[in-house]
């Protein structure tokens, strides 16, 4: 058990310090806001730039873990999504930002420095794949049917929507370090050593600046009088989509479909169990849903300390 806190602590004790920091304001929130612009803008991509360009190609595609990491996850999400507008009535943008808390993980502030710890290199290899699957399938989708919902009128805002949401996906600066990363791998090119040394240093600095701006922004988030709905999204983020993964990743080989091995099998349903998306509260703001987000990212955050260690301790068991 020891083993497991030594990868865990750090972790929370950088989020503590980012909270502790901010709550006796030696930095302003306004300061979180800026830090992690430079870390979804720099550092984020450097990191993967990084990742994938140093690496064979071979090495880097992992189509096995793309197929249950994706699989599971989009198994939870289509699930969630249906409980919440069928069965619990909520409107469909409501349900939209419900699915997204479940099944939308923080990949880069928790995700990547966990599975650095916890697998070594792999980890950026498995960073890339997670952002493919977020960025190219579960966001865009969530994002078109919560614009959907909001605008009442289905038959006209569906390609609208979709224009918006791959719109904002091309000039995302994380996707465009992936293609660009996955070019280099193709070419076998190597990075003149000026360049690839400035590309370490910025991707060096995205682990544990990412969660000290995870604890900085959890000031002043409140979850009283949400506890129902917090309750739903924390127990599906943090249970729910690791099992999915979990079972996505034991079935899949089964079916003559590719497996994992090991250190791979572990990051990805590792990269499930992780809180969601810093930038959930942000995105549920421009549908009026930035109060149930914010707390259940509060509410999340915080048990995910329990629930990573527990499910790190069976994967390593």
């Amino acid at each position: 058990m020891l083993d497991i806190l030594a990868i865990t602590g750090p972790i929370y004790l950088c989020i503590a310090l980012g909270f502790a920091s901010v709550r006796w304001r030696v930095f302003s929130p306004a300061d979180m806001r800026v830090l992690g612009s430079f870390v979804i803008q720099i550092a984020l991509p450097a990191l993967l730039f990084n990742a994938l360009a140093s690496r064979p190609l071979a090495e880097v595609w992992q189509p096995g873990y793309l197929l249950a990491y994706g699989a599971g996850s989009m198994a939870l999400l289509l699930t969630s999504l249906w409980v919440a507008h069928r069965l619990q009535r909520r409107g469909l943008s409501e349900s939209a930002y419900m699915a997204m808390g479940m099944s939308c993980c923080n990949s880069g502030y928790v995700g990547y420095p966990v599975l650095l710890l916890a697998v070594g290199p792999l980890a950026g290899v498995a960073l890339a794949m997670n952002l493919l699957v977020e960025n190219l399938l579960k966001l865009p989708l969530l994002m078109t049917l919560a614009d959907v919902g909001a605008s009442g009128a289905a038959r006209l805002s569906w390609k609208d929507a979709l224009r918006q949401t791959l719109g904002r996906l091309a000039r995302n600066p994380m996707i465009i370090a992936i293609v660009l990363g996955f070019g280099v791998a193709l070419t076998g090119w190597q990075l003149p050593a000026v360049l690839a040394r400035t590309v370490n240093l910025f991707g060096a600095a995205s682990g544990g600046l990412a969660l000290f701006i995870i604890g900085g922004s959890l000031v002043g988030l409140q979850v009283r009088g949400l506890r129902r709905q917090v309750a739903q999204v924390a127990t599906g983020k943090l249970l729910l989509h690791p099992a999915a993964v979990w079972v996505a990743v034991s079935v899949l080989p089964l079916l003559g479909l590719p497996a994992l091995d090991g250190e791979l099998r572990v990051a990805a349903v590792l990269a499930a169990a992780m809180p969601m998306l810093g930038i959930y509260p942000l995105l549920a703001q421009r549908h009026g849903f930035e109060g149930f987000t914010a707390a259940s990212l509060l509410a999340t955050t915080v048990a995910s300390f329990f629930t990573l260690s527990a499910i790190l301790w069976m994967l390593k068991g």
